[in-house]
């Protein structure tokens, strides 16, 4: 009898571990789709805190790249966006409005919708951004 006790609490010791290691892989491979990239754009996330006005929205501070010639594709984000360029100048396009440049030194407000910023210049755009969004949604979503 003692044997199957501790056969079962070996078993059980087994299927925790297995468990855990599962449960953590699969929230990793959530964590990257979360924060996915879309090719043209490099967003690095510097700091996340959560909206004191309610617990289903938080603000992310980034830095967004965009390399010369390269665009962030067309995407749209879980909130609102505000932004400072840092370096270099992006044109940003909204469906149905005439296209606007932002040079280094100006701020921007995009407050969603789909949209795409892409770089014409010959160095690396870097963008300041602060969003405003949805917790555990994608900070941006690519649309097609």
């Amino acid at each position: 009898m003692m044997k199957r006790i501790g056969a079962w609490r070996g078993n059980r010791l087994l299927l925790v571990v297995v468990a855990t290691l599962v449960g953590s892989v699969i929230g990793i491979g959530v964590d990257r789709v979360a924060l996915a990239q879309q090719p043209g754009i490099k967003r690095t996330i510097l700091l996340r805190a959560d909206d004191p006005a309610g617990p289903t929205y938080e603000a992310v501070m980034g830095v967004a790249e965009i390399a010369p010639g390269a665009s962030s594709g067309k995407h749209r984000h879980n909130g609102i966006e505000v932004g400072y360029v840092l370096q270099g100048s992006l044109i940003v396009e909204h469906a149905g409005e005439p296209a606007v440049t932002y040079s280094a030194g100006q701020a921007f407000e995009n407050p969603g919708g789909v949209h795409d910023a892409r770089n014409p210049g010959k160095t690396p755009v870097k963008i300041l951004a602060v969003y405003i969004v949805e917790k555990g949604k994608p900070l941006a979503e690519p649309v097609p």
